[in-house]
């Protein structure tokens, strides 16, 4: 066996998956675990969905992968749905843009976005606490300080103000700013939902101004906060949607939509991608899209979270519990945690078969499967009970 390893980016990992199944995941060993994480909202329909692989199986027999020099006969589909979920079925259909990965939609928004405004309104707002990416220009539009210092210089252009704050934002805003990036729902914050009348404070704000409002549903896209999309809880229109993680359960592929005007910016050469909108990505896409309006996933989400919200909210330690639909943190007490981060709870929780995790030091991140079933739900809930008992 040779010497090489992983770079350690992501630190020691505690246990080898081999399989899953729904909302089951199995280590090496044949352990059984509980996925409330879904791979950071990526897996939404469950592990091993079989209208997934069997779109994957057929599609990898017939055709992988041509250059975007040619079409290929996915797109179409899955840029249709996608468009129709986003507008709500109403306005001028938008255009899509592929991408592999979240970062990637983020990084192509920021460069559609600039294109767009033009020289001297190359400025990106984004919020305190915010995630958009690692790539070096999503980083930089990331509101998380910490996260840059490894990195300067970072790229220049990207502006931070608090969450969920209209007056600090307008008083950050100047001719040189072209467009606001924000979550509708912070993730790698600490799950943390905008404010009522916020989001449509930022819209019209954004009019006022010819300012472009890009909406990262990186996260909260496709049903997981029980609209399709985040943004549609708050009655906005953005201009821009990026997305990723759920729209292939699990196979990399990520998305920008735009209206019609803001996309007409990019023309031939402007951006690519080897690998983006290959047909074994949308193939997956195409499943994952069926399969969700098919379920009526945003009415799942919105029931699964209530009942897993209602079982966190019994608990004896569970301080308050924030979020929408499946896509929530439970924040501790500092009794029940004792001299324990929430990581180090989680841990605890992954060694008795539950997979959450610390989104902050002092709260629990639960984003399951639109599969996992009440009695999963009150399994995963009683083994959160039993480590907060524990001191």
């Amino acid at each position: 066996m040779s010497g090489a390893a992983l770079m350690g980016n992501y630190g020691t990992q505690p246990v080898t998956f081999v399989r899953g199944n729904g909302a089951e995941l199995y280590d090496g060993d044949g352990r059984r675990y509980l996925d409330f994480l879904s791979g950071l909202a990526v897996t939404s329909l469950g592990h091993a969905h079989p209208a997934v692989t069997a779109a994957l199986r057929d599609q990898a027999g017939r055709l992988m992968h041509v250059s975007n020099l040619f079409a290929n006969e996915v797109t179409a589909d899955v840029v249709e749905r996608l468009d129709r979920l986003i507008r709500g079925g109403t306005g001028e259909p938008g255009r899509v843009l592929f991408q592999n990965s979240g970062a990637e939609a983020n990084e192509g928004a920021i460069k559609l976005a600039r294109k767009y405004q033009g020289r001297g309104r190359h400025v990106v707002v984004s919020a305190l606490r915010s995630f958009h990416g690692r790539t070096l220009a999503t980083l930089a539009a990331t509101g998380q300080p910490e996260k840059h210092e490894p990195f300067q210089p970072l790229p220049e252009g990207f502006r931070h103000v608090p969450w969920n704050d209209l007056d600090e934002l307008e008083s950050a805003l100047g001719p040189e700013v072209g467009a606001i990036l924000l979550e509708p729902l912070q993730g790698e914050g600490g799950v943390n939902p905008a404010a009522e009348g916020y989001l449509r404070g930022v819209r019209r704000i954004c009019d006022q101004r010819g300012i472009l409002l890009v909406m990262d549903e990186i996260q909260t896209g496709l049903a997981r906060t029980g609209e399709w999309f985040g943004f549609q809880h708050h009655g906005v229109a953005p201009d821009i949607v990026t997305m990723a993680k759920a729209l292939g359960n699990g196979m990399p592929v990520g998305a920008v939509w735009a209206r019609p005007e803001v996309a007409a910016a990019f023309g031939p050469g402007d951006h690519g991608s080897t690998f983006a909108g290959q047909p074994l990505a949308l193939a997956a896409a195409r499943a994952v899209l069926e399969t969700m309006e098919a379920m009526s996933a945003p009415a799942v989400a919105r029931a699964k979270g209530e009942t897993l919200r209602t079982g966190l909210e019994s608990l004896d330690g569970v301080g308050r519990v924030r979020g929408l639909g499946l896509l929530l943190a439970a924040e501790l007490t500092p009794e029940a945690r004792g001299p324990r981060t929430a990581p180090e709870i989680a841990r605890a929780c992954l060694d008795r078969g539950l997979v959450v995790n610390g989104v902050t030091p002092t709260a629990l991140r639960f984003a399951p499967p639109f599969v996992v079933s009440d009695a999963e739900l009150a399994e995963g809930t009683a083994v959160i009970e039993s480590v907060l008992g524990e001191q």
